[in-house]
C-alpha cells in the first residue's frame, strides 16, 4: 500500500469501529520539543542505563545525581505545547471516533490539547510527594526547591525527600494502568502512536484490541500483529493527513473544548 492508501485505510478503520482508543508513547511528543528515550541514535537510554538512572533505588541511593540528571529532562517539558497529533486525537474524541487516549507520556500534552478521557499509565508531572510521610505537593514545589539550590528537594512537613508522581523503574504501576486495562475491554481498534512497544507491562495492552494500527517511525515487536503499520511520516503529519481525509478541522480543538 502507498502512504496515501494507508491514510484512507486508517480513516475507514475509525469510521467502522464502534470502540476505538489511541495508545501513545514518546514519539507523539517529539514534535513538541520533548526528547525521546528509545529512538535509535538519539534516545536517552542509548547513553544511560535506565535501571541505573531512572529507578526507585537510584533515587534512594544517589538522590543528588538522580535530580541532576532528570531536572534537565523535566525542565524541557516546561512550556512545551501540544502538536498536531495531540490536537487530532482530541478532536477524534470529540467527534466520538475515539473513546480516549492511553499514554505512556508524563508530559500532560494530551490533556492540554483537549482530550478528556486520558489514562496516564506512567504517571504525570502535575504533582510530587514525600517518600517519608506521603504528603502531596504541586510539581512546581519540587522544581522551585531544586532551582533555588536544594537538592534533593525536601518535604516542608517532615523533611523527607520528595519524588515526582511518575512511575520509575522498580515502581508498581499506578491506578491509571489498571483503569486503562478495564477500559480496553471490548476494544475494536487500538491506534498505537509513537511507541516502541518495548516497555512492559504497558506494552502488553495491545493484546486487548481486536484490530491494531501502529503509527511509529521505527518497527515495533507488534508490527506482525497489526492490521496496518504506518512509519513513513512523523505522527503530526500522519494525523494531519488523516484529519484531511476525514474532513475534520482539528487545530486548536483544545481551545474550543
Amino acid at each position: 500500500m502507498t502512504y496515501e492508501e494507508k491514510i484512507r485505510a486508517l480513516a475507514e478503520y475509525l469510521k467502522k469501529s464502534e470502540r476505538s482508543f489511541a495508545f501513545s508513547g514518546a514519539g507523539v511528543s517529539t514534535e513538541s520539543g520533548i526528547p525521546d528515550f528509545r529512538s535509535r541514535g538519539s534516545g536517552l537510554w542509548e547513553r544511560v542505563d535506565p535501571m541505573k538512572a531512572a529507578s526507585l533505588s537510584a533515587l534512594r541511593r544517589e538522590p543528588v545525581q538522580f535530580y541532576k540528571f532528570f531536572m534537565g529532562v523535566w525542565e524541557s517539558f516546561v512550556g512545551a505545547k501540544p502538536n498536531a497529533a495531540h490536537y487530532a486525537l482530541a478532536c477524534l474524541e470529540q467527534e466520538k471516533l475515539l473513546a480516549g487516549v492511553i499514554t505512556q507520556n508524563i508530559d500532560g500534552l494530551h490533556r492540554a490539547a483537549g482530550s478528556q478521557e486520558v489514562w496516564e499509565v506512567h504517571g504525570h508531572m502535575r504533582s510530587c510527594r514525600c517518600l517519608a510521610c506521603s504528603k502531596l505537593y504541586p510539581f512546581d514545589a519540587l522544581l522551585d526547591q531544586y532551582r533555588s539550590g536544594t537538592n534533593p528537594p525536601r518535604c516542608s512537613q517532615c523533611g523527607g525527600m520528595l519524588r515526582p508522581d511518575v512511575v520509575l523503574f522498580e515502581d508498581a504501576m499506578g491506578e491509571d494502568f489498571y483503569k486503562a486495562y478495564q477500559a480496553l475491554s471490548g476494544c475494536q481498534l487500538l491506534i498505537v502512536v509513537g511507541s516502541s512497544l518495548q516497555v512492559y507491562p504497558a506494552a502488553s495492552l495491545p493484546e486487548l484490541a481486536k484490530t491494531l494500527v501502529i503509527v511509529n517511525r521505527e518497527p515495533t515487536p507488534w508490527d506482525v500483529r497489526a492490521g496496518l503499520v504506518i512509519n513513513e511520516k512523523m505522527a503530526g503529519q500522519v494525523f494531519t493527513d488523516l484529519m484531511t481525509v476525514l474532513g475534520l478541522d482539528f487545530l486548536g480543538v483544545g481551545h474550543r473544548a
